[in-house]
């Protein structure tokens, strides 16, 4: 997957003529309200609503998570990107109206942020702040941007038929409600069906699904079931333990481990089995 894509207007274009023709489009602030006018420029027949009531469809310039899509149920949405989609291995896009627009746009609203907790965003410590923040960001969440099924596929077909098990993986998240990292490690565990990944894989997968906005009980769940989804084993097991610097610099302002597991296929249908993984997780 590429790290970023400029996109050319003559790109723009011939992507407006895929897009189908309703009569009354709406385009959601700000892209998307960019590319409806573009689409009703170009189709005599086609015009701008101002609602999205008032609309046959929602136009928007990219579909990434499908967050934006979900707020508007009931309508035909469409976007001149869609990442879920046919552009699933486009990185991250600017188009031909952004560049370096956009990013002052989202360097502003770090000098906002640091005016409203009344510090001063020209001061010789702070000056770069904004610019460094939004690097720091991206390469947080890298993993959305990333593809955590790609590393799986790359497996042996071997006849081991007892659990491997692999300890002690380090990672870092963001909780998704404060934007803070939570730390901690994961304890994994499968048992091969066939076919085992190489050992780095595990980790790099792991990784791919921490580096995005998180909760540690939805992290845990997506380890297993992707693995499971790719590998197809007879199960996985997994154990994670984190430590949440949302709990530990606010509201309570304590320490403690979360620790959250999940269990799947043949771990789940047998103690035995679990009880085995478990051991394995804690021998030292």
């Amino acid at each position: 997957m590429s790290e970023s894509y400029d996109m050319a207007w003559s790109e723009v274009f011939d992507r407006l003529g895929s897009l189908p023709k309703y009569a009354r489009v709406y385009g959601v602030p700000r892209g998307g309200a960019i590319v409806a006018g573009l689409l009703a420029s170009r189709w005599a027949n086609v015009v701008v609503a101002r609602t999205p009531e008032d609309a046959d469809c929602i136009l928007d310039d990219i579909i990434d998570s499908g967050a934006t899509k979900a707020r508007y149920p009931g309508k035909p949405f469409h976007a001149l990107v869609d990442k879920t989609g046919s552009d699933a291995a486009i990185g991250w896009v600017r188009f031909p109206w952004e560049h370096k627009a956009q990013h002052d746009d989202l360097a502003d609203t770090v000098v906002r942020q640091l005016q409203a907790i009344g510090e001063d965003p020209t001061r010789e410590g702070l000056r770069e702040t904004p610019q460094r923040y939004l690097k720091a960001m991206r390469e947080m969440t890298e993993g959305l941007r990333l593809d955590p099924r790609e590393p799986l596929r790359k497996m042996f077909n071997e006849t081991h038929d007892e659990i491997v098990v692999v300890r002690g993986i380090p990672f870092t998240s963001l909780c998704e409600h404060h934007l803070l990292p939570f730390s901690g490690t994961v304890d994994f565990a499968y048992l091969p069906a066939g076919a085992v990944v190489g050992l780095s894989k595990i980790p790099r997968f792991i990784h791919i699904l921490a580096k995005r906005p998180q909760v540690q009980e939805r992290l845990t769940a997506q380890i297993a079931d992707i693995f499971c989804e790719v590998v197809a084993p007879r199960g996985a097991m997994v154990v994670v333990k984190g430590e949440h610097s949302c709990m530990r610099l606010r509201g309570v302002r304590s320490d403690g481990d979360m620790v959250t597991s999940v269990v799947r296929g043949v771990f789940k249908d047998k103690p035995e089995a679990r009880a085995e993984a478990l051991a394995l997780f804690t021998r030292r």
